[in-house]
């Protein structure tokens, strides 16, 4: 076996992650000198492996799936049309290649000279989901190393839809007939890309079902352009990918889990409004915007330490001139019911106290001779060299000196900045290879060395990373992400929600995004009427006067996203910055935020045994309803809410479509209104429109501080229409309990024909259901943000 051909499979082992184990597959094909390589994993996912080498197509899948082979329930047989692979989920035919005749003149000069391999794949009724019709090998040097471009092509039928591959900022959310650079880039024109290779299809009949791209080098992908889906990674000598099928989109995501790992439960203030800035100037002015969070009555539970806190880029401490005491600011905010997490670069300046050491090490990426790659080549962004996070022992040193250093002053949780990585691995190398080959893996081994240190060293706090990039797998490291330093416009706000929906549909729940915009507050000018009068903002400068309107929309969006995180660089950033005319209507969708923590946190704990997203774009739960295939700037919050972001500046009206196969009521008036058909509705500056599905069950808190007060349930709402349950869950909201029991749980059902709500045991909090249920459309009023 070539050393250079068997790189990612020798990569994964010396990266210590939790790999496969190496196993047989279920069987080897021989297709003219092509290996075909077929591996269930469970029976509605199954793995082929296709090269000329039958070695590597028996190796183990690469970075990023860590499950174990499994097939039990699958059977394999073999006829003169090919070898028939079968599940009760899904089956695969390889097809039979007969010797091939003797090329013609023309197929001299164009024949491809790969043996060709093509298979179907079908679902467990035996409907045909699509076809792989070739695969290619197209030799090419990369980096100096003698490798190939990889890809295969699959048919694509009029009627199909595709979501996922992580993070595209375009502004659409279907992917099809447009091609996807599937890498990390944060200079992408219209916003960071994050490569999560995993594309979900759905079919005109509703059917969906998804590809899980075994490659971590840049690959692009043509989605359902001219009939057909196409991947191609720059990359590799083998061709590997899983198939996952499902019933419901909750099954092929329960597949995605299986595969690459479940998503753990956050601590419960993660689910909270989380305050940070670019940069607080010094401790007092942190606990001054903490303490103004508390003495106007203002629920909080994060504050974040961003950048340059430290002495230099790399000496991993704390700079006392700014933060004398940084373990009494950090006991001062959880006597305040709040917690706290510092941003951390893998970055480190020739000048900082441990280069020399790691260069020593040879523990940084690196150029062709060894030395360690300092500085970007474009931007003003130059200082500094990437920590080689693929080595384990670089990312354990890593994961010791910020727990030392920076941790023991009392820090709650890290942010990893720059995971992409900003040092951009192309043309340089890792310890396991060319940062080529592992372009996209970065995120996946930084983030899972601090998770595994957490679980190692703090096996009693739950932990949780704000990370920037993603990978196949990286929410099984506790990972929130959000979309990057993007701009302070209304065209950014616009491009949030598809982006987001096809992130979480990549199979990564926990996404948001700087509101009101990271990059200073500049925009054009406004075309109409100002809605909130900037009066008394300090936010941005003078010339922008809808920024405050703006931040009205974001923020008011973002309660409806799995976090909620103000962030800038802007000179203040607290909900009382932006104006007297601002703030009353922040601080009700802010309070609104923790009304449905109980609701929120359900959600959480869901997600955790399912490995379902909820916030989900409409093909999620209306597979049937064609105009919900496409829409960008819509979605689900649960399985309740309905959720139609204003995205334009001035707008006072919205039409929102609601799917078809339920009724729904608005959450303002409690108007009902029957699916299928778009409704015109008010979207003044205080309301977001907001619909809730007829059948559903929404918990109701108290008001509190943070989430570390104990939350009393003062209603359960029921939207009538629908026989309908809802898991109500609780629990310490800190510990890793909740990975060895069921927490506190209470099942609520609503029994339509009789009109009533049970549980078969008390709530959480330990209350009874009597009292607490209000019928909406019974005699209820409209409801406000907040009440």
């Amino acid at each position: 076996m070539k050393a250079g051909a068997l790189a990612s499979v020798a990569g994964a082992a010396c990266l210590g992650l939790a790999m496969p184990a190496l196993a047989a597959p279920m069987a080897l094909l021989d297709r003219n000198g092509t290996r075909v390589a077929v591996e269930p994993y469970a029976p509605n996912i199954v793995r082929v492996t296709i090269a000329l080498d039958p070695e590597l197509a028996e190796a183990a899948p690469g970075e990023g799936p860590n499950a174990a082979p499994d097939a039990a329930g699958w059977n394999h047989s073999a006829g003169t049309d090919g070898d028939i692979f079968a599940s009760s989920a899904l089956s695969l035919t390889v097809d039979a290649k007969p010797w091939p005749k003797a090329p013609s003149q023309m197929e001299r000069y164009f024949a491809p000279s790969l043996p060709p391999v093509s298979l179907s794949i079908r679902d467990g009724q035996g409907e045909l989901l699509t076809k792989m019709t070739g695969w290619d090998m197209a030799p090419v040097t990369v980096n100096g190393e003698k490798t190939f471009k990889v890809g295969a092509t699959f048919e694509a039928v009029s009627g199909e839809h595709y979501y996922g591959l992580g993070q595209n900022q375009e502004g659409t959310l279907d992917l099809k007939g447009r091609q996807i650079d599937c890498s990390h880039s944060y200079d992408a024109p219209a916003g960071e890309t994050v490569c999560v290779p995993f594309l979900v299809t759905t079919k005109a009949n509703g059917k969906l079902w998804g590809i899980v791209w075994d490659n971590p080098a840049r690959t692009l992908v043509w989605p359902g352009l001219h009939s057909t889906t196409r991947f191609q990674s720059q990359v590799g000598e083998r061709v590997s990918f899983f198939v996952i099928t499902g019933k419901t989109s909750d099954e092929l995501y329960a597949g995605y889990a299986k595969l690459t790992g479940a998503t753990p439960l956050p601590p419960k203030a993660g689910f909270g409004l989380i305050q940070s800035k670019a940069r607080y100037e010094s401790q007092q002015e942190l606990l001054g915007i903490a303490n103004g969070y508390r003495q106007r009555g203002y629920p909080l539970d994060v504050m974040v330490l961003d950048w340059f806190y430290w002495t230099r880029m790399g000496q991993l401490d704390i700079d006392r001139t700014y933060y004398p005491d940084p373990k009494g600011m950090n006991d001062t905010l959880k006597s305040m019911g709040m917690r706290s997490i510092i941003s951390v670069w893998p970055r480190f300046e020739r000048e900082s106290r441990y280069f020399d050491m790691l260069a020593g090490k040879g523990w940084f990426l690196k150029d062709k001779d060894g030395k360690p790659v300092d500085g970007l080549p474009m931007r003003f962004d130059r200082a500094g060299a990437l920590i080689d996070s693929t080595n384990p022992e670089a990312r354990a040193w890593f994961w010791g000196k910020v727990r030392d250093n920076i941790l023991s002053q009392g820090f709650d949780w890290l942010w990893l900045d720059e995971t992409e990585p900003d040092l951009i691995p192309d043309g340089y190398f890792y310890s396991i290879g060319s940062g080529d080959r592992y372009h996209n893996l970065f995120p996946l081994v930084h983030t899972s060395g601090a998770a595994e240190g957490s679980a190692r060293d703090r096996p009693g706090m739950r932990n949780m990373i704000l990370s920037r990039a993603a990978y196949l797998g990286s929410q099984r490291t506790g990972s929130l992400f959000w979309s990057s330093d993007v701009k302070s416009t209304w065209e950014a706000l616009h491009r949030q929600i598809p982006t987001g929906l096809n992130f979480t549909a990549s199979g990564l729940a926990y996404w948001g995004s700087d509101i009101g915009g990271w990059q200073w507050p500049s925009g054009p000018k406004a075309e109409h009427p100002v809605l909130v009068d900037p009066a008394g903002a300090t936010a941005m400068a003078p010339d922008y006067p809808d920024y405050p309107e703006l931040f009205v929309r974001w923020f008011q969006y973002s309660v409806f996203t799995p976090t909620l995180r103000i962030h800038g660089q802007r000179p203040a950033t607290a909900i009382w910055e932006y104006g007297t005319a601002a703030e009353p209507i922040l601080a009700d969708y802010l309070r609104l935020r923790y009304t449905l923590m109980p609701y929120i946190y359900s959600l959480g704990r869901h997600t955790y045994e399912t490995g379902a997203p909820f916030m989900r774009a409409l093909f999620m739960d209306f597979p049937n309803d064609p105009k919900a295939a496409t829409l960008g700037d819509e979605y689900m919050f649960g399985p309740a809410f309905l959720v139609a972001p204003v995205t334009e500046q001035g707008q006072t009206r919205k039409s929102v479509y609601l799917p078809a196969g339920t009724a729904w009521y608005d959450y303002w008036t409690n108007q009902r209104f029957e699916g299928g058909q778009s409704v015109d509705v008010d979207a003044s500056i205080s309301r977001i429109p907001l619909f809730v599905k007829a059948g559903s069950i929404v918990p109701m808190g108290a008001a509190v501080k943070s989430t570390a007060e104990q939350q009393a349930i003062e209603s359960i709402r029921v939207y009538p229409g629908a026989d309908s349950h809802f898991t109500l869950y609780d629990d310490d909201g800190t510990t890793n309990a909740y990975r060895k029991s069921d927490g506190r749980k209470a099942e609520l059902v609503w029994n339509q024909a009789a009109g009533t709500l049970t549980s078969k045991s008390k709530l959480p909090t330990g209350q009874s259901v009597s009292g607490l249920v209000r019928v909406i459309g019974a005699g209820t009023a409209g409801q406000e943000a907040g009440q």
